[in-house]
């Protein structure tokens, strides 16, 4: 079985009976729900291949993370690969979104002191990606939408994403895969759904997310393969001249896994240029499920 293939833009809603909430095959939530009212949790999104995870310890360490920054007692990591299997069994190609929220609570910030966090799972199709995106790359653009700071948040994956929703909402040409993202101060930070890789003088930089930004599950493989291959890796305080002057530009994340840049705005750049070896082991790496 196959879940059905979705074009790379606006995803559907979840294959019906591809949803668990809490271990139960329901599709509903509590209108009492912090996450529904704060956006006060966190979420992960996953590639499934052949029923398995893909970087799913990875995955599991951001959530640990991210949970432990914002006090949410982390769910038995057993039980959510059993879940995720449960809801995955059967399928090709896939993505699950694995949602931890701080659970139920009343009205007003103050959080539950015993909380009870809701976890849900959901199915969804495997994105299409545009045509010829592995070999000839994509286009992106600036966003006008700039990232606030805030060092406590920074790195995890919370489910507060307005600053994304707004920049993402900036067009709609499907020959623009994608929009990079700066911070209050013009430092460029990520993509709205990616981190970005500037290839420069034989080394790899990405750009520091101590403020604000997400450290995604493919950035920190990068990171890790890059040395592995003779190919330095550093995160680093980015301008846009400083992708102007780049030997090459990619992105990364967990669906996607790997996309050169062909253009940023009137720029252009030549995906030959990029570290094939990296490609290339990204590219096998990316999707290789990863259990215990």
């Amino acid at each position: 079985m196959t879940a059905t293939a979705a074009p790379f833009g606006p995803v559907p809603t979840p294959a019906p009976g591809r949803v668990l909430v809490d271990g139960a095959r329901v599709a509903t939530l509590s209108i009492a729900d912090r996450g529904l009212h704060y956006g006060d949790g966190l979420f992960e999104t996953i590639a499934i291949r052949d029923g398995l995870p893909c970087l799913w310890q990875a995955h599991l360490t951001r959530l640990r993370l991210g949970a432990g920054r914002l006090a949410i007692p982390m769910p038995d990591p057993d039980l959510l690969l059993a879940e995720c299997l449960d809801l995955s069994r059967g399928i090709e190609a896939g993505v699950v979104k694995l949602i931890l929220t701080r659970g139920r609570g009343g009205r007003g910030y103050r959080p539950p002191r015993e909380p009870v966090p809701t976890r849900i799972l959901a199915l969804y199709p495997d994105p299409t990606p545009p045509p010829g995106t592995r070999e000839g790359g994509v286009a992106v653009r600036w966003c006008r939408t700039t990232l606030g700071e805030n060092p406590q948040l920074a790195g995890i994956k919370h489910l507060n994403r307005l600053e994304q929703v707004l920049a993402r909402a900036e067009w709609d040409d499907d020959a623009q895969a994608e929009g990079l993202m700066r911070d209050c101060h013009g430092r460029v930070i990520a993509g709205t759904m990616t981190n970005l890789f500037v290839y420069t003088g034989g080394r790899l930089l990405t750009p520091r997310l101590d403020g604000c930004g997400v450290a995604g599950t493919v950035r920190a493989l990068t990171m890790d393969l890059g040395p592995r291959l003779g190919i330095g890796v550093a995160e680093a305080e980015l301008r846009p001249a400083d992708l102007g002057a780049a030997d090459g530009l990619f992105l990364t994340n967990a669906v996607i896994g790997v996309w050169p840049v062909r253009s940023l705005g009137d720029w252009g750049f030549d995906v030959g240029r990029l570290p094939q070896s990296l490609m290339a082991a990204l590219g096998t790496a990316v999707h290789a499920p990863d259990i215990p």
